[in-house]
């Protein structure tokens, strides 16, 4: 395949996949669950069609953290006890294999400022966690998330503080982007369970379309920039 024709194919799955983004937000804006089905799968799917066009080691981690990705998004449709249950299980080993491909990235030469940066995060993750009333069968699973997103944001921060680079600034934006996704359907499913928000939803998947967007950036410059991160 030509180069030319290659970043043409790029440039029109790049498009549909903001094409239905906005879709997608507008559907969750009006809760219209037909078109929610279609689209709140497809963002994973385009993501790992866009990367098989422009990765250079096509690594398999990355397919199998879209999968995990496309399951929790389905499961957390449907606003019931189950759902939920079985959605925070996929989002767990979702966010298990995220910071694994990322240790696989970034090498932490310093564990200072790693720790400066994860503990304040930890507080706040903790503190919610506290304050909230999460159901008994999530209640490990919710601690144990919130302890790999303050892994996450303390890998994302310490890197770009110790090396402003693109790399590290992709997933400085990724991660805080999933921080906020993180945020906001603890808000939803927890804060706000008995009272329907117009516009938590909306916002929820704006982040999450981000943060996966700005993910898979990162991942593909980590590649350009040669760091191994193909499985065995």
């Amino acid at each position: 395949m030509s180069l030319s024709i290659k970043n043409n194919i790029i440039k029109i799955i790049s498009f549909f996949y903001f094409f239905n983004a906005i879709v997608e937000v507008i559907a969750e804006t009006f809760s219209y669950e037909p078109i929610i089905f279609i689209t709140k799968p497809l963002i994973p799917i385009l993501l790992m069609v866009l990367y098989f066009y422009t990765s250079k080691s096509n690594c398999k981690l990355f397919y199998v953290i879209m999968f995990f990705s496309l399951l929790t998004n389905l499961l957390f449709i449907p606003n019931t006890a189950d759902s939920l249950f079985y959605g925070v299980i996929t989002y767990t080993i979702h966010r298990m294999f995220l910071l694994i491909l990322i240790f696989r990235i970034i090498k932490i030469k310093d564990y200072i400022p790693f720790f400066l940066a994860t503990l304040p995060l930890g507080f706040i993750f903790f503190y919610l966690f506290a304050a909230s009333d999460v159901p008994e069968n999530s209640y490990y699973l919710i601690f144990f998330h919130n302890l790999i997103a303050a892994v996450l944001g303390g890998v994302a921060i310490s890197s770009y503080v110790m090396n402003d680079s693109k790399q590290n600034s992709y997933l400085l934006i990724s991660v805080l982007l999933f921080l906020g996704l993180q945020l906001v359907i603890y808000i939803e499913k927890y804060y706000m369970v008995d009272s329907h928000s117009y516009i938590l939803r909306p916002l929820a998947m704006t982040l999450n379309i981000l943060a996966f967007y700005m993910f898979y950036q990162f991942v593909v410059i980590s590649e350009k920039n040669q760091t191994t991160i193909d499985l065995p």
